[in-house]
Order: C-alpha cells, then structure tokens, then sequence
C-alpha cells in the first residue's frame, strides 16, 4: 500500500519503520531532516514537504501536540491538499476538542479520518507491539487495518466517534502520570524511615504492583536514570493538562489531576525539561529535603 508518515520522533519513527519492514510503500516528511534520512535507510522514500507525503491511501501522522497538529493540517494546509477519498490516521495524543474540529473538517472534505493514538514506549513501538485504540468511521478504519496490524500488538476499538479515543487516551496516561506520582511518594516516605527505594521498589513492583507502568519506571527511579526520556516530562504535563480540559467540559472532577500538575510543573521549574516522568521522584526528595542518592 502506498502510505504517507509525518511527524518522525522517537515513536513516529518507530511506527514507521514497522510499516516499511511489513512491505508498503512509505513516503516520510519531518520538520528535522535527519530523522527522515534515517527512514530512507531503511526503505522508506523522504520528502521535502508534507503535502508530497500525503500523495498517498493512507496518511499518518505523530505530532507532539495541539499546536503542531494545527500548524501541519490548518494553518500549513495540509488538509487541503489532501485529495477526497485519502484516510489520515492521526496517533497524536491531542485533546477531545482538536479531536473534534479534525473530524468535522476532513469529512467537510471528503477525507477519512481514524483516530488511533497508542499506547507504550519508543521500544515497544519498534517492537510493532503497540496497544492502539482506534476510533472513526467502519471504512476508514478497514482501509487503514493492514497498516495498523503492522505496528500494534492489539487494536481496541473505540466506536466511530474518533474524539472517544483520544479522551480514552488521556485518561490513560492520568492513569500512567498517577502511578509515577504515587510510587515516588511512597519510595520517599520507605527512604526516610531507613529503606532504600531501590529494595522498596523491587517489593513493590514484585508482588502488588507487578504491572509494566511500575516496573519500568520503579526501575528508573530506583536507578535514578531519567535520560533519555522515554515519556518526557513535558509531555506529560500537557496530557495532564489536556485531561483536565476533556473533565472540565464534561464537569466532571479530577482533583488528583490539580495535584500532578504541580508536581510536573515544580519538576520542570529544577530543570527537567529534557527528563522522563520517573524523574518525579526528584520532587518528591526534594520536598522531603532528601535529594541524596536513593
């Protein structure tokens, strides 16, 4: 199949290059060329312009947030350089709101569009072992299906309203932010009374919390490894931020969400801009006057 990808960091480059492994014809832009390069390496066509990239079935794109999704598809004019018919797969984590305005405008343009943000890590997505929701119209979604296949482990659909996925996929991640935040508290709370987070951790995640979220970041924290970030801090205070937005316009209450976004924003006012949320344990040390190693 003939498929387009923008937007190449650290997941849309892996994603994409499952879809060059799986045989499909795969045409890549991103605003930094050498990323881009990469995927020629491995067989995929790059492109000097998104609207080359969208020559295709299927486009997909991998955008860090809003503000860049409007820049491509609004302001840039992608969208409307898109001929009728084309599929756009959108696997941004972006808020129920753009989610909403991007549905209306690609069917005011006779374009599909899917729905699809992910969930896991840069090593997961290279694995092809992603969780994927997907949410949008039944055909869209079945012309897209072979693509999908190639880069997820499971897909969970979501119903033909694609804005469902996205306000899945924020809850989601208040879920992964909420974890962090918890288990950085409670390693602190073991450290002050003589226990080292690292054997506190270990127990943890061992026996009552043997789940992925807490051990890959439990293991981070215990090491005090938060570069390079395989969740950037920064990112997740924008998902916090978006879910309380999604709760707000649904008046429903969040209050732990107002607590993590402190907490994310002390981390990032010490430097963490370029950190994995497991640095979330930095905070939580620090405000226990305890910024020693753990």
């Amino acid at each position: 199949m003939k498929v387009g990808f923008i937007g190449l960091g650290a997941m849309g480059s892996a994603m994409a290059s499952n879809l060059v492994a799986a045989g499909h014809h795969v045409m890549v832009w991103n605003r930094s060329e050498t990323a881009a390069q990469k995927l020629a390496s491995l067989g995929a066509k790059a492109v000097s312009t998104p609207d080359r990239a969208a020559q295709v079935e299927v486009l997909h794109s991998m955008l860090a947030n809003d503000q860049a999704v409007r820049d491509i598809f609004f302001d840039g004019g992608l969208l409307d350089a898109m001929d009728p018919g084309i599929v756009h797969v959108n696997h941004a984590t972006i808020s129920v709101a753009l989610a909403r305005e991007l549905a209306d405008a690609h069917a005011k343009r006779g374009l599909g569009y899917v729905a699809a943000p992910v969930f896991g890590r840069p090593d997961v997505a290279a694995a092809g072992k992603l969780n994927m929701l997907v949410a949008g119209a039944h055909g869209a979604i079945e012309t897209a299906r072979p693509l999908l296949e190639a880069m997820a482990a499971k897909l969970w659909p979501m119903g033909d309203t694609p804005e469902r996925a996205n306000a899945v996929k924020l809850a989601g991640n208040f879920m992964i932010v909420s974890a962090i935040e918890s288990m950085a508290e409670a390693a602190v709370l073991a450290r002050a009374h003589g226990v080292s987070a690292a054997d506190f951790i270990a127990l943890m995640t061992s026996t009552l919390f043997a789940s992925p979220v807490y051990q890959i970041y439990g293991k981070a924290m215990a090491e005090e490894r938060f570069t390079p970030p395989g969740f950037a801090l920064p990112l997740g205070l924008k998902d916090v931020m978006l879910a309380q937005d999604a709760a707000q316009a649904q008046k429903v209450s969040m209050p732990l969400a107002s607590v993590l976004r402190e907490s994310l924003i002390e981390a990032l006012a010490h430097g963490a801009e370029d950190m994995d949320l497991a640095a979330l344990a930095q905070v939580s040390a620090r405000r226990a006057n305890l910024d020693g190693r753990a």
